[in-house]
Parts: C-alpha cells; structure tokens; sequence
C-alpha cells in the first residue's frame, strides 16, 4: 500500500538522520535543549528584536505577545462552541497561564537567567513544561477518545500507536545503538594508544556486539509492520479467513523472533569466549532484551485471540 511505503521511507529517512548526527558528533544535550526550548525561544527573540526596533514595534510586539499566550484559551471558546467542556480542557487554561511567564522569559533572557542560575536551564525548565501540560491534555483527550470509540475505530489508533513504536525503534537502532558502538571504539582507541594495530579483533566484536544489541528492535520492527497488516483485515472482517491467516503468520513468526533472538544472544557469548585472548574488551553477560520480549509476546498472545476468536464463531455458528 501507499501509506506503507511512505511510513517505509520515514523509518528510512529517521534511520538516516540518526546516524548522520551521531558520526557528526552533535551534542545530545544541544538537541534536546533546541528541540525542548522550540518555539517559543524563537518567538521570544523575534518579540525582542521587535520591542527594541521602537515604540510603534514595541506596541505590535505586546499585541502579538497578547496573542500568541491567549491561543490555548481561545481555542477553548473554540471548542465551547462545539461541545461541553471536559476536566481536561482546563489545561488549556492553565498552559495560557504559562505562556505569559514563559514568553516573557524568553523575551528577557537576563531574567531567565537569574531566575534559574543559567539560561540553559531556564530554556530546559520553560519548556519541558509547557509541553508536559501539552502532553498531559493530549494523553487525556485520547484516553477519553479510547474509552468512547467503536472497535473499528480503536484499531485504526492502536495501528497509529504501532507507527510509533516503529520510530522509537528506529532510533533505538540507528540514534542509541550506533552512539553506544561509537563510545565503545573511543574508549578502546583511548585505552590503548600506541597498539591500535591490535584492536582490529576488538572493533570487529564491537560491530557484532552492536548488531546483537539491535536485533530485538529489528525483529520489532517487523512484527509491528505484521501485526498493522493484521490490524487492516481486522477492521474489514474480524472472522474472515484472511484475518485468521494472518493471525497465524503474525503467531510463527513472533515464535522465530524470540527463537533467534536468545539463540544469537547465546552464540555471541560462546564466540567471545573463543577468541577471549584476542579481545580486550570482553562483554559477555546475560542478556534478556525484556522490553522486546514482552512486546513479541503481547502480539503473539493477541494473533492467538484472534484465531481463538474465529474458532469459536465457526463453533456457535454451527450449533445455531
């Protein structure tokens, strides 16, 4: 399908992304304080520059400072007129609330930084929390969209949530686990100046242990593309003998990934203990990807249901 090889070529993109910035060696740190101050560092800076130019500037920087802190409230008029207000659309109010101080602050970074002994962690602060209120109000208007959604609907969203699994997985392969390869061969390199020529065996363990590292989230990956495909036959006929099929398909091949996974995992082991002598850096331990483990089995218990599910239909069918 279409939309499957645009989210493809997403994942493909992000994958990317994530190891052109961990090569480049950009600074996490600089990214999440970018990431967490946007926008309103932006539009702080652009509200100062537009204060200073002159009084006709500094007016029209007050109305768009006005402006800019009352949305939240006036999308809460917005939604009044659509329907009656629920506990959670407080938040809204609460967020313009802090959208004055925020804003403020960034328009006066001196303040910002007396007020919390540095302007990094002022930005840091300010804008972790306001996007916890964002988040709060969001998590809460889906949890109420959950509880009054039809079946049908609820699995086009558990299929939304899946898409998002896939992204974290993405970066936990190619953003976390490439930087974790990258600080492996630095120390390596730092502990052993002057006998790099000896690190060839080390650096090729180091790429293996990289990859066994990963491969849970692989597996992850491609049972979250399974179980959506299984989520689209459930939204046309939930006893339909495609949905069963691929509710098997969904069930061998959760079995083969955790099959492989502990295999692979144990085979490592035993390779780095056979050429123990050759490795500085031995990294052998038992390791249970318990996260991958749990959401393999997830599925797998759901495409069981689902089978069962068809089983017994076909069961009271008969007796009717």
């Amino acid at each position: 399908m279409v939309k499957d090889k645009l989210f493809k070529i997403v994942l493909v993109v992000e994958a990317l992304l994530c190891v052109l910035l961990t090569v480049l060696k950009a600074s996490v740190g600089e990214v999440i304080l970018a990431a967490v101050a946007f926008p309103f560092e932006q539009i702080g800076i652009g509200l100062r520059v537009l204060s200073l130019s002159g009084a006709v500037g500094n007016a029209f920087a007050v109305l768009l400072y006005l402006v800019v802190c009352l949305l939240p409230i006036i999308g809460l008029f917005l939604i009044r007129r659509k329907r009656n207000l629920l506990l959670e659309d407080g938040l809204l109010f609460a967020l313009s609330v802090l959208l004055f101080f925020a804003i403020y602050y960034f328009v006066n970074p001196g303040i910002l930084a007396e007020m919390f002994y540095g302007v990094p962690a002022g930005k840091i602060v300010l804008g972790s929390t306001i996007y916890s209120l964002v988040l709060a109000y969001l998590i809460l208007r889906i949890l109420r969209l959950f509880n009054t959604s039809e079946i049908g609907r609820l699995q086009r969203y558990l299929t939304v949530l899946l898409g998002l699994l896939d992204v974290m997985f993405v970066y936990l392969i190619f953003g976390a686990g490439v930087a974790n390869l990258m600080q492996q061969i630095t120390a390596m390199q730092a502990g052993n100046t002057g006998n790099e020529y000896l690190l060839i065996a080390c650096y090729v363990f180091a790429a293996i242990q990289y990859l066994v590292d990963v491969l849970p989230y692989v597996f992850d990956v491609i049972v979250v593309f399974a179980g959506i495909r299984l989520l689209r036959s459930l939204v046309l006929d939930r006893f339909s003998s495609t949905t069963v099929l691929e509710a098997a398909r969904l069930s061998r091949l959760c079995g083969t990934m955790l099959r492989i996974t502990v295999l692979v995992i144990a085979a490592f082991n035993l390779l780095q203990l056979l050429f123990a002598k050759h490795i500085f850096n031995i990294h052998a331990s038992l390791q249970i990807p318990l996260f991958s483990i749990a959401f393999v089995l997830a599925v797998l218990l759901f495409s069981r249901l689902v089978a069962e599910n068809k089983m017994l239909k076909e069961d009271n069918d008969s007796i009717i």
